[in-house]
């Protein structure tokens, strides 16, 4: 598992942009950058849904005052459901929405969950993680079930 210290994995991610999906990569996200890189395990799931994401698209302006350049949220969906999600959420452009549809940066980070028990196939965990410059600053995985220190609070008072 990735751990505090740790470069970002190089690994290529999708996103929907106003000429449809692209391919965007980890060095363009990170480079240069302080990010705010939040993963979980599905959209449009209850957790995910009603606390996780609301949390960060409702935090973003204080986070970006901390000196936030970046907010992600990552899971292991693909492109078009993560900009239906974020149309849903009303995200706008305060949280890009990274689509891991294969699962390679959650398996290169380390953070795969099993979730064949509940008809969910291969996910990520639920984490929190700040980088600056590409460089983990702050990682907070989530216990399985759990939903505290992954939080838009708890990444504030982080930083």
């Amino acid at each position: 598992m990735i751990k505090v210290g740790d470069r970002i994995p190089s690994v290529k991610l999708k996103h929907m942009t106003a000429e449809g999906i692209k391919d965007i990569t980890t060095d363009e996200i990170f480079k240069g950058k302080k990010v705010v890189l939040f993963a979980l395990p599905g959209a449009f799931t209850p957790t995910c849904s009603a606390k996780h994401l609301p949390g960060f698209v409702q935090k973003a302006a204080d986070l970006k005052g901390k000196g936030v350049d970046t907010i992600a949220c990552l899971s292991v969906n693909d492109a078009f459901v993560m900009n239906a999600w974020g149309k849903d959420q009303k995200v706008e452009n305060k949280v890009l929405m990274l689509a891991d549809g294969n699962g390679d940066f959650t398996r290169a980070v380390g953070l795969e969950m099993d979730g064949t028990g509940y008809g969910m196939g291969k996910r990520s965990r639920r984490y929190a993680l700040v980088a600056e410059d590409g460089v983990v600053k702050t990682l907070n995985v989530e216990n399985p079930g759990a939903f505290e220190v992954s939080s838009a609070e708890a990444v504030l008072k982080s930083l």
